[in-house]
């Protein structure tokens, strides 16, 4: 799988993909995992765990496990879920389509692995994010109190693939 748009390619993430994932996170994100969570997703779900370019420089990420649980769309419904755990593209690069490629790809790798529905957790402060998943056909379907180390609360949004 290599997706490309405007200069920029998405493709399945490798184990030497992690530091550089890392690294992006590090620069655009408040929330922080373990090398091993970063491994460990990437071995269970390489199809959801992706990286994107520009030439050789990786400029953003995206890693989603695939979970068995309650719907969050359809209630009392137990189903095969997308997770996006996280998602970032670096600050000079936002704006030009390289997160819309990465969710994109992302829904197909959710697919395979037999999702129906995908969900993620958003800061409640973070206006810019919401309305990018609303234009990805996310709704607000929950409000998460103190879900963030800091407290803040997180809307679930979800949407079918």
């Amino acid at each position: 799988m290599l997706t490309k748009s405007e200069g920029y390619s998405v493709k399945p993430a490798e184990h030497g993909s992690v530091d550089d994932v890392i690294r992006i996170n590090e620069a655009c994100l408040p929330e922080h995992y373990s090398r091993f969570f970063y491994e460990d997703l990437l071995r269970r779900f390489p199809k959801t765990f992706l990286v994107a370019m520009r030439g050789d420089e990786a400029v953003g990420y995206i890693m989603c496990r695939v979970e068995f649980g309650l719907s969050e769309i359809e209630s009392l419904r137990f189903k095969r879920r997308g997770h996006i755990v996280s998602i970032a593209v670096l600050p000079e690069h936002r704006r030009r389509g390289v997160g819309t490629l990465l969710v994109r790809e992302a829904f197909k790798g959710m697919a395979d692995y037999g999702a129906s529905e995908c969900f993620l957790e958003v800061r409640v402060s973070n206006v810019a994010a919401i309305s990018f998943y609303r234009k990805m056909g996310f709704r607000i379907v929950a409000r998460r109190r103190g879900y963030y180390l800091d407290g803040e609360d997180a809307y679930v949004m979800a949407r079918l693939l």
